[in-house]
This record gives C-alpha cells, sequence and structure tokens, in this order.
C-alpha cells in the first residue's frame, strides 16, 4: 500500500461519489467532480493504490433470493489478553454468515452481524461457535425484525468538510 495522500476536495468528491455508484464511468464521474476525463482517472487510480478505495461490489435484494434473518449478537470474552482477541478474530473471520465484526467498548467485546437462513440456522452457527472453545463467557443476540433503511455509503462531505 502506498503512504498516505493528502486528499484534496476533489479527491474527496471522487470517493462520494464512487461509494455511491461504483459503475460510474470515468467520463460521467469527471463531469460530476468537474475534471476532464484523464486526470480524473489518474486520481482514482492513486486512490485505489494508496488504499482509499479497497473494491467495488453489487449490493442485492436478499429478500429476492428467499428469506434470510439479520441478528445482531453482543459476545464477551472469558480472557481478555490480546491472544484472546486475535483467535477469535481469525476465527470469526472463517463463518460466512458473519458480514460485521466489531470490537466495541462498554459492556460486552464484540458487536457481530450475522445473516442466516434462519432462527435453528443462527443457533446451530452458534453452537459450533461455542464448541470450538474461543473463550466466548456469553452471547446475547437481537433478531432484527425490520431495517426500515441501510446506508451503503458513508456521508464524507459532512465528516471531512468538502464541499460537493
Amino acid at each position: 500500500m502506498a503512504a498516505s495522500l493528502k486528499l484534496d476536495r476533489i479527491d474527496l468528491r471522487i470517493l462520494s461519489h464512487l461509494q455511491k455508484n461504483g459503475r460510474i464511468t470515468n467520463v460521467e464521474l469527471a463531469n460530476a467532480v468537474n475534471l476532464s476525463p484523464s486526470p480524473c482517472l489518474i486520481r482514482v487510480k492513486r486512490l485505489e493504490q494508496a488504499g482509499y478505495i479497497t473494491g467495488y461490489s453489487a449490493q442485492l435484494d436478499l429478500s429476492k433470493l428467499g428469506d434470510t434473518l439479520t441478528v445482531f449478537t453482543e459476545v464477551t470474552l472469558s480472557d481478555h489478553h490480546s491472544d484472546d482477541f486475535s483467535r477469535f478474530e481469525k476465527a470469526i473471520r472463517q463463518v460466512d454468515e458473519v458480514i460485521e465484526c466489531h470490537l466495541v467498548s462498554g459492556g460486552y467485546d464484540y458487536l457481530l452481524k450475522f445473516v442466516a437462513r434462519g432462527v435453528n440456522h443462527y443457533q446451530s452457527l452458534m453452537e459450533d461457535l461455542l464448541e470450538r472453545n474461543l473463550g466466548i463467557e456469553k452471547y446475547f443476540s437481537y433478531i432484527v425484525i425490520k431495517s426500515p433503511f441501510i446506508k451503503t455509503h458513508y456521508p464524507i462531505d459532512r465528516l471531512f468538510n468538502s464541499s460537493s
């Protein structure tokens, strides 16, 4: 990964547009950020090489594929040494149904987001994790009933004082 870049407002606008539409053409992106296509493409490549852009993906509507269950799970580890955290994180990274993992402060250690076929599937995932002796002391599950919205982009303009 290249050294950290000093980003200007145009770089931030490029990032803002790309996260909302990763399929935008370079010409459309250049027009949106008031650049000509060649310098725009150079900036995008530079942002990719520096690691600001980590990939491009499609957003899926899972409900079109079938019924799924989203579960947020609070996990508390029994021991809190760096090896305990590393072991847990290495194992949880291998569980495809865990789509987010956050080490948090507060009353528990990790907040996980699972996507499963249903309650039984989720419970079998948790039982498997418990049987693997990963140091899980306790966990609490929160089944999502409804997600009124899920934002898939960051408010770059507000976070980094950039103008659109």
